[in-house]
């Protein structure tokens, strides 16, 4: 005979707004860091917690979940759970909800909110759940936690994107951060991943949300990256400027430097993006990324250092690019013709992913989903700016002829330089590039 559950404890009757504390930090010119970080038990999970909260740092929390639970395979999460199995991750699901409410409980409040972390295609599940323990800010997105990290049809995740966005619209204090300007980013010139951070944040306003945040993951060129997010700042003010919402900068997100200087000079290098560009928050990775899975201290020393660097970091020197003159980069009117073609494809934003994505309008490189055309392909310039070989039939402008040979699809050795391209000019740089 199965013994019964006990009742579930319900959820905090107040929790903070993950909006809320970004823009207060914000107003007073202070950017906030988040880790990625996760931990399978409840112990350790609340340790970590705590060590950020403490952290001499302007910091948010992380439940980063673990591979199982990503994917909706709960029962394997609670059985590598039963037999002391390390997870990469904390399995939400898997855990009671009593449990999930003992690792916050006195660690969540105005001064330190929490984001969940999943990597889902399909996450109502997991934001249900997460909903009931008080944890009202997540992240992810109908077409940047789909592609990438799943066989799911496209439609089906929209749907449950769908139902997951208007769980989390009933909720108040709900907070969604698209994770559309990851999209592969470091093969990935940076226009589309703006355009699909705009669309996600689109999608989330159609089905309720009024807190949301656009992502932008560093790339490969300092220069290239500040239109980026100027041009990604100026969109979200022309369609999205009724929503509370800032701006999230990913420290590179591709293979990372193996030498601790080459780490720290890369990790400085992405503050430094943020404090140029005025990002609101940054999610840091740590020196001991391209060796092993980093610990709680290694977490905490790189949020110490990156609060370290913004505040020794002097203001940006130039005022902010004017409306004018970002409208004039080629990341904005590139970003700017993918939005308006989407939009145009049909008034429900869900339909109009799946039509694109069919008729090959988006079209990630080097994505393997069965519903990406896989036409587009990219180069690195001399500059190291990400550039189109290709843009399959995308409503692009085709790439020019390069002289040189350099803007020809990259064959596979070529292929293997551009994602270690990163890792090698930090590497072997004497201290540290400052591009």
């Amino acid at each position: 005979m199965r013994a019964e559950a006990p009742p579930e404890a319900p959820p905090p009757s107040y929790v903070p707004s993950f909006g809320g504390f970004v823009a207060g930090h914000a107003r007073a010119g202070r950017l906030v860091v988040q880790p990625r970080m996760g931990f399978g038990s409840p112990e350790a999970m609340r340790r970590g917690l705590l060590a950020v909260r403490d952290a001499d740092a302007c910091a948010a929390g992380t439940i980063t979940l673990d591979s199982y639970t990503r994917v909706g395979a709960h029962d394997r999460a609670a059985r590598a759970l039963a037999t002391g199995a390390d997870l990469n991750g904390y399995p939400l699901v898997a855990h009671t909800v009593q449990a999930t409410l003992a690792v916050v409980d006195g660690v969540v409040g105005d001064g330190f909110p929490v984001q969940v972390r999943h990597g889902s295609a399909l996450p109502s599940a997991i934001v249900r759940t997460a909903l009931r323990c008080g944890l009202t800010a997540t992240e992810g997105g109908p077409v940047s936690y789909c592609l990438p990290y799943s066989r799911v049809p496209l439609a089906d995740a929209i749907g449950d994107w769908r139902t997951t966005c208007e769980l989390l619209a009933r909720t108040p204090g709900a907070h969604l951060e698209s994770f559309g300007g990851c999209m592969l980013g470091q093969l990935c010139p940076p226009s589309l991943p703006v355009a699909l951070s705009v669309l996600e944040g689109l999608f989330f306003r159609w089905h309720g949300l009024r807190s949301v945040s656009l992502s932008y993951a560093q790339q490969t060129n300092h220069d290239q990256d500040a239109e980026a997010v100027a041009a990604l700042r100026l969109l979200a003010e022309e369609f999205l400027g009724d929503l509370d919402w800032h701006v999230v900068l990913y420290t590179y997100m591709g293979v990372f430097p193996r030498t601790a200087r080459g780490a720290a000079a890369l990790l400085e290098e992405s503050v430094r993006l943020a404090v140029a560009t005025r990002a609101e928050r940054l999610i840091l990775k740590t020196r001991a990324e391209a060796t092993r899975i980093p610990t709680i201290e290694d977490n905490v020393v790189a949020l110490e250092e990156a609060h370290a660097a913004a505040l020794r970091l002097p203001e940006p020197r130039r005022p902010a690019p004017g409306p004018d003159v970002v409208r004039g980069t080629e990341v904005y009117r590139e970003a700017r013709t993918l939005l308006e073609c989407v939009l145009d494809l049909s008034d429900d934003i869900g339909a109009a992913f799946v039509s694109a994505f069919s008729r090959g309008y988006l079209d990630v490189p080097y994505c393997l989903h069965p519903d990406n055309r896989n036409r587009a392909r990219t180069f690195l310039d001399r500059d190291g700016r990400l550039r189109w070989a290709s843009v399959g039939r995308m409503p692009l402008e085709p790439p020019p002829r390069v002289q040189d040979g350099s803007g020809t699809a990259p064959e596979s050795t070529e292929l293997l330089r551009m994602l270690h391209w990163v890792r090698e000019r930090f590497d072997n740089a004497p201290s540290g590039p400052r591009k």
